[in-house]
């Protein structure tokens, strides 16, 4: 069994769980006996300061680690969660960091028909051109439809190289690893030949362990490099994150997480690498697209996939695009609009002195809904600085105060539902402190006890202040029926913060938070404004990102696995339609220079962006520096080309 970093607090025995933060308490309030932990269940972790265990197959058995990868003073391994503690232990491992649960994707479907999108619509550079020579790779869900007739070339074959489906089994596992299966353009070439006579649509012939008609992956790739996209003559390869069912989409029982996506990363650098050789090219670069997120970590590019991202892209001819989220909407805009509810995720303030105090109200639907899903809240704070917390659930008595160094584990409330609270000094990844919060359910008897529904009030005490200010961020559920359990009728739901305490910025996914990254913001091209849908910067250590916006609103791209009666062309909305584009405006840039670096392609694409009407070329927190100039993007990384030549 396999679990998720949600249910880790509760299976973990104390002091490893510590180990796991960095940190080790001086008290602790109060918590249950905790069973022995066993070594059928396992969990992907980072390792950082990896060095004496990748030495040693020995090492490797004796500590259970079953994969693993070099990540440039890290890399990731799936390991038994009994063993957590002697691999802490170990003089080479600095800190252990489980992988974030990623967030589904959830764009708003356009209404009404939709039509083919002309040749000219994303046509940047020419017809003829567009990407040649340079690989689109795009990391999602929902399977890839590589028979959609915007990715076959002129002869009937698929454009698509590969796609590793990470939950898939049919095929043979990628060379690095071992799980999942890797379709390659030859096994999908010979369905699309074969499909005819068999009857079946192609994609039948090679299955993936995804295949939802209007696909997510499949819209994305074709924005990003379709026939009709912007990169429409680039390579294309995929990687289908293992997200397949209802099940699955429970967090505490899911094991698609950030490791994964670290893998997907390298695995789309080994398949350029592979066309390099195989096209004896001087240069193969690669544009990545990721159209998921998550809210977990300080939104500081601290997490472990953020640095393992940031390290890969040190290497010339590579970036990777992330959506910058949809959570910016504050406020309802009409009767009944829900959308703010998935925008209040960010609160923040200052205690200016000791012995003053702070409260944020965080809410919990109910109205005869039970929350099954875990809800968490993670405050970061200073260094310098020393808060204890109390919390007080709705109709109950204040718990805590939990000082710095304290915490409180899953302690049972009179509703027969559970808290957690943690106070943890001097996070190993950035130094900084930090309070967890989190809100269990209680499944295992009928009839089931959801989350306490209602206002929790968090109150935050000044001990000792220098700086004072705090930020922090609710992980998202996304709202979804669970069914009805017993006689309740049960959700995933999310909860969110108070109008009085929401605060309208820094809501940008923390997975599009990296320094190198490129993440993107959700343009309304015909109302020509950002979408309020789409995230709003700056960082927790106030990075500017979004670093740009790009059309994501309505836009039209391929329907994947739609069937005879459906139309081949869906429309979609988000901050997922907007980053794809970025992504193949970036290949489109690569092609005529495939030298540039993550940073240079940054300085390009703030040179060249265009502000909003009545808006000057000053950085904004929903639109960063502005709106995408695909054409002055091409022209600048052509002359910088040029110039480096000239001065070689």
């Amino acid at each position: 069994m396999r679990i998720s970093p949600a249910q880790l607090k509760t299976l973990t025995p104390d002091d490893t769980r510590q180990r796991l933060c960095g940190v080790v308490p001086t008290k602790k309030l109060k918590a249950p006996k905790l069973k022995e932990t066993s070594d059928s269940i396992e969990v992907n972790v980072f390792l950082t300061r990896y060095n004496a265990i990748s030495e040693s197959a020995a090492t490797n058995t004796r500590l259970g680690i079953t994969d693993q990868t070099d990540g440039g003073g890290m890399a990731t391994a799936t390991v038994p969660l009994s063993q957590l503690g002697p691999i802490a232990e170990y003089q080479s491992v600095a800190h252990i960091e489980m992988g974030e649960a990623l967030k589904a994707p959830e764009p708003v479907m356009s209404e009404g028909t939709t039509r083919t999108p002309p040749y000219s619509e994303r046509n940047i550079p020419g017809r003829d051109a567009g990407g040649r020579n340079v690989l689109i790779g795009i990391i999602d869900v929902q399977g890839f439809d590589f028979t959609h007739p915007d990715f076959l070339d002129a002869n009937g074959q698929t454009r698509w190289i590969s796609i590793w489906d990470q939950g898939g089994g049919p095929r043979e596992a990628p060379i690095d690893f071992d799980y999942g299966s890797e379709i390659t353009k030859a096994n999908m070439d010979a369905a699309i030949a074969s499909a005819r006579a068999a009857g079946v649509p192609a994609w039948a012939l090679e299955p993936q362990s995804q295949t939802a008609v209007g696909s997510h992956g499949t819209h994305v790739a074709s924005i990003a490099g379709g026939n009709r996209g912007v990169s429409r003559n680039a390579f294309l390869a995929g990687v289908l994150i293992d997200l397949p069912t209802e099940i699955a989409l429970d967090r505490r029982k899911s094991f698609y997480d950030s490791t994964r996506l670290a893998h997907a990363v390298d695995h789309l650098i080994n398949v350029a690498n592979q066309l390099k050789e195989e096209h004896d090219l001087e240069d193969l670069p690669i544009s990545i697209n990721v159209s998921l997120g998550t809210n977990g970590g300080a939104h500081d590019a601290s997490s472990g996939v953020s640095r393992w991202i940031d390290h890969r892209l040190s290497t010339p001819g590579r970036s990777v695009c992330i959506a910058a989220g949809n959570s910016g909407q504050e406020q309802p805009e009409t009767p009944g609009d829900l959308g703010f509810i998935s925008g209040r995720i960010h609160t923040s303030g200052r205690i200016e002195s000791r012995g003053l105090r702070s409260d944020i109200e965080w809410i919990v639907v109910g109205n005869g809904i039970a929350d099954v899903s875990e809800n968490e809240l993670e405050i970061w704070y200073s260094a310098s600085d020393r808060f204890s917390v109390t919390v007080t659930p709705p109709g109950l008595d204040p718990i805590g105060p939990v000082s710095p160094g304290e915490y409180i584990q899953n302690q049972k409330l009179s509703d027969g539902s559970f808290i957690s609270i943690y106070n943890e000094l001097y996070h190993a990844a950035n130094g900084a402190n930090y309070i967890a919060i989190y809100l269990s359910p209680f499944l295992k008897e009928n009839p089931i006890v959801g989350v306490r529904p209602g206002t929790w009030k968090v109150r935050l005490h000044g001990i000792e202040v220098r700086d004072g200010r705090y930020d922090g961020w609710i992980e998202r559920d996304d709202p979804r029926p669970r069914g009805v359990i017993g006689t309740q009728d049960t959700w995933n739901f999310p909860s969110f913060f108070a109008q009085s305490s929401n605060v309208d910025d820094t809501s940008v996914s923390s997975l599009a938070c990296g320094h190198r990254i490129i993440s993107v913001a959700n343009y309304d091209s015909v109302n020509d404004k950002i979408n309020i849908s789409s995230s709003q910067g700056p960082t927790r250590d106030e990075r500017y990102k979004p670093d740009v916006a790009a059309p994501g609103t309505d836009i039209v791209a391929a329907n994947g696995f739609a069937g005879d009666d459906d139309p081949s062309w869906i429309g979609m909305t988000g901050t997922s339609m907007a980053s794809p584009y970025m992504a193949g405006v970036i290949g489109l840039m690569l092609e005529v220079a495939p030298r540039l670096t993550a940073a240079q392609i940054q300085g390009i694409i703030q040179r060249t962006s265009q502000p909003l009407p009545s808006q000057n070329y000053k950085w904004r927190d929903d639109s960063g520096f502005g709106i995408v100039n695909a054409r002055a993007c091409v022209a600048e990384a052509r002359a910088l080309s040029r110039r480096v030549k000239l001065n070689q």
